[in-house]
């Protein structure tokens, strides 16, 4: 009983998840779940406005939106910035819950092309 209650508490800290290494473009989830087509070089500068008053990022990624969490998210997205309509790899934890998919950045780099 005490093992299920520590694995609970355990997955459920800050940062728990299974570790994951994604790829995929950094938009601003709200304009992309309006439209698909809200990506990319086409929408960089409002993507960019955006994402410098805070808006909620995501990465991309072939099978969906990983919304960004973590301390990368600081001070209105200060340091994905730099990656905002970009292609990168992203390294962090991932948790699904109700159909929502998230990653706790630890290292993000732009993506070798």
């Amino acid at each position: 009983m005490l093992e299920v209650l520590l694995v609970t508490v355990l997955a459920t800290l800050p940062g728990a998840g299974d570790p994951r290494t994604i790829a995929g473009e950094v938009v601003d989830v709200r304009c992309y779940e309006k439209a698909a087509d809200n990506a990319g070089d086409a929408h960089v500068d409002c993507a960019l406005s955006c994402a410098r008053r805070g808006a909620t990022l995501g990465i991309l990624t072939a099978d969906g939106v990983y919304v960004i969490t973590g301390e990368h998210t600081a001070e209105a997205n200060k340091r994905l910035i730099e990656f905002v309509a970009r292609k990168v790899e992203v390294a962090g934890e991932a948790t699904e819950r109700d159909g929502r998919r998230t990653i706790r950045v630890r290292e993000i780099k732009l993506a070798d092309n």
